[in-house]
């Protein structure tokens, strides 16, 4: 009764339109009392201790600081320069500068660990750019939003750090390496029906018109932002430093770049700048800290064991509850950012991939997949949120664009569930 009345209590919160972590403490603490009557305070000692207990988590460290990173190249018009190498390189001509614009996305995915930044990011550069040429602002905002989803599976990625705090035995390192090659892969799927929509439609019909930066001049301009993921992933296969470390490193690279080296950066900016990733990483951290509480009372209302065993018993077979779960999240996914989800779901989830054996690293990649095509799925996607608010269109009016990008991440999801060394060859490789 208990443990209905914890999920009741939890949606009943959400529609009433409480933020998603308060919804998920309050929740937590009312059954947590309810359970425990006889208990001096009502066992509500467990709420402050397992508040801590979440955000007493060393790679959690990370966030901030990854969050920080994002806000920093945001303003340091290093995307604007990455755009410019890329359009040197593939040219003027329909299609183009959607191609473009998925590419910058993925390669600031090896900068920062956050989709939404990464859509501010693109979006400011992009979206103005392909208005120029003549595409949609529909379309735009969707290719932008679909782009910044692979952020979270290239490295440094903030969704892997929480599973990792989440999951014994899938290390930091190990899932950034397993996102890379599905990362790639999703980054490609999503280039091939933005292109063919776009000829299809005959979209950026003034592309053709507009200048083409000269190559050199591009190369030499986009260098500083070349390096970034150079020096971040490569000091960590390098063992200069820890992912936790890397943050910190990319932190002053990206200062050292907006305000010695493009200068685009001024002290004055700096307040701006903290204040913001303040307060995203204040939101995050906090729903991590909340989920924690709602964590405890799942495992002391014995609510994880029940459906473990509703589910392994189902008669589905392993890949029937692994389709199960995927259209589970599918679904929680156009409601839920990717980090509640994990919060959230990963607990229940452990002990269905242990029965089934699933390694870990390779079911953290499936579920991120998962959170990346939640991103851009209608009607709540963060990533979309930010592109269609600077297109300035209504969500509603990228349906169309955007589900023919989501089918094609579909499809990668699939394969890598199909060929599990899509993700866990590289970490092999490397000795993680």
């Amino acid at each position: 009764m208990i443990a209905t009345l914890l999920f009741v209590a939890f949606l009943a919160l959400l529609f009433l339109g409480v933020p998603i972590g308060a919804a998920l403490g309050l929740a937590g603490a009312v059954c947590i009392a309810l359970a425990n009557p006889d208990v001096q305070w009502f066992g509500l000692l467990a709420v402050p201790q397992n508040f801590y207990a979440g955000l007493g988590k060393y790679p959690l460290l990370a966030i901030p600081m990854f969050v920080l990173v994002g806000s920093i190249f945001d303003r340091s018009g290093v995307a604007l320069r990455l755009v410019n190498f890329a359009i040197s390189i593939v040219g003027r001509g329909s299609g183009m500068l959607p191609l473009v614009a998925i590419a910058v996305a993925m390669f600031l995915g090896g900068i920062s660990g956050s989709g939404p930044a990464n859509a501010a990011a693109v979006g400011g550069v992009m979206i103005a750019a392909m208005s120029r040429a003549g595409y949609p602002p529909a379309y735009s905002a969707s290719v932008v939003g679909a782009a910044a989803a692979t952020d979270i599976l290239i490295p440094p990625s903030i969704a892997f750090i929480v599973y990792s705090v989440l999951v014994p035995g899938a290390s930091v390192p190990a899932l950034f390496a397993a996102g890379m090659v599905p990362g790639v892969l999703a980054g490609l799927a999503l280039m091939i029906p933005a292109v063919w929509m776009a000829r299809k439609h005959k979209m950026g019909a003034l592309e053709a018109t507009l200048p083409r930066p000269p190559f050199w001049k591009s190369l030499r301009e986009a260098t500083w932002g070349l390096f970034a993921p150079v020096l971040i992933l490569g000091g960590m296969r390098a063992g200069w430093f820890t992912p936790t470390e890397a943050a910190v490193v990319a932190v002053f690279y990206g200062l050292f770049v907006g305000m010695a080296i493009h200068r685009t950066i001024k002290v004055r900016d700096l307040f701006v700048i903290l204040r913001e990733s303040g307060e995203l990483s204040a939101v995050i951290l906090l729903v991590v800290s909340l989920a924690g509480i709602f964590a405890y009372s799942l495992s002391t209302l014995g609510v994880i064991d029940p459906v473990t065993k509703a589910i392994v018993n189902s008669g589905l077979g392993e890949y029937g509850v692994l389709a199960l779960l995927i259209l589970l999240l599918v679904t929680v996914g156009m409601f839920l950012d990717g980090v509640s989800i994990f919060l959230i779901f990963v607990p229940i989830l452990l002990p269905i991939m242990r029965h089934y054996n699933w390694d870990p690293v390779w079911f953290g990649v499936i579920l991120t997949l998962k959170v990346a095509l939640g991103q851009f799925t209608p009607p709540l996607a963060v990533n979309l949120m930010v592109s269609c608010r600077i297109a300035r269109v209504p969500m509603e009016s990228t349906i169309r664009w955007v589900g023919w990008m989501l089918f094609s991440m579909a499809i990668v999801m699939v394969l890598v569930i199909a060929f599990p060394q899509l993700a866990l060859w590289l970490p092999r490789a490397l000795g993680y």
